[in-house]
């Protein structure tokens, strides 16, 4: 892995894929370093954030589907993402992902479906990290913090789908930063509603009935598996 801070650009199966500096986050959270390669370092994740807001500042209205790399396009929530992103992208917005596989695959080609812009903002990761083939731009991170600040600086909407450990911090996470007033609120529209009926449950029933979050702190979250529906919320919370 090039640890340096150059960058390049290079086209791969018909997307525009950014080659970005820095080392990973195993290395950056090892250990003491000296003085000078922890500068180093930082540079190398500036050249990261700077690409990443060079490469995506004129998209324009954008939605940012998230969910599991692991389910296959025969799989409902796979069908779901697809089709959901099929319908966003007709509305007029671009459709970003984190470039993967599973649901990130589905979002991505259902906006190539409709003739939507497509981006894929992947990680380097040990497994499941293969960019997908329906992303018009790649933009690749190496620290899951970059990237998570373009999912959401760039977004008009969150369509969070199911999915694993990643999946729920991104969901939690934005709703913290919604919470505590260090982002606008916005929607955010979860989809499998018998996926996530256990989470809100307990949303619901622990977290509100022990007062650690507000009862209108629920109201962060919108439920439905019907893309048209999905995409109706959204357009009625940005109009208002």
């Amino acid at each position: 892995m090039d640890d340096g801070v150059s960058q390049t650009s290079q086209r791969v199966g018909g997307s525009v894929t950014e080659r970005l500096p820095g080392q990973n986050d195993v290395d950056l959270l090892h250990g003491d370093r000296s003085t000078e390669e922890d500068r180093d370092r930082l540079e190398g994740i500036l050249e990261e954030f700077r690409t990443g807001f060079d490469a995506l500042r004129n998209i324009g209205p954008c939605v940012t589907f998230f969910g599991s790399a692991r389910f296959g396009e025969e799989h409902q929530y796979y069908r779901l993402a697809r089709a959901t992103a099929a319908a966003f992208g007709g509305a007029g917005f671009a459709i970003m992902t984190g470039g993967g596989p599973g649901v990130m695959e589905a979002a991505n080609r259902g906006a190539t479906d409709v003739g939507a812009l497509s981006i894929g903002c992947a990680i380097d990761l040990p497994r499941e990290q293969a960019t997908n083939g329906y992303v018009d731009q790649v933009i690749d991170f190496r620290h899951f913090y970059a990237r998570k600040v373009m999912l959401v600086r760039y977004s008009q909407a969150f369509v969070l789908m199911p999915g694993g450990f990643g999946t729920l911090d991104e969901v939690f996470e934005t709703a913290t930063l919604i919470q505590t007033g260090k982002i606008l609120s916005f929607p955010m529209v979860l989809m499998g509603v018998e996926f996530w009926e256990p989470i809100t449950h307990f949303v619901t029933e622990s977290l509100i009935r022990e007062a650690t979050i507000d009862a209108e702190d629920r109201e962060l979250f919108y439920l439905t598996d019907d893309p048209d529906e999905a995409v109706g919320y959204v357009l009625a919370r940005l109009s208002s």
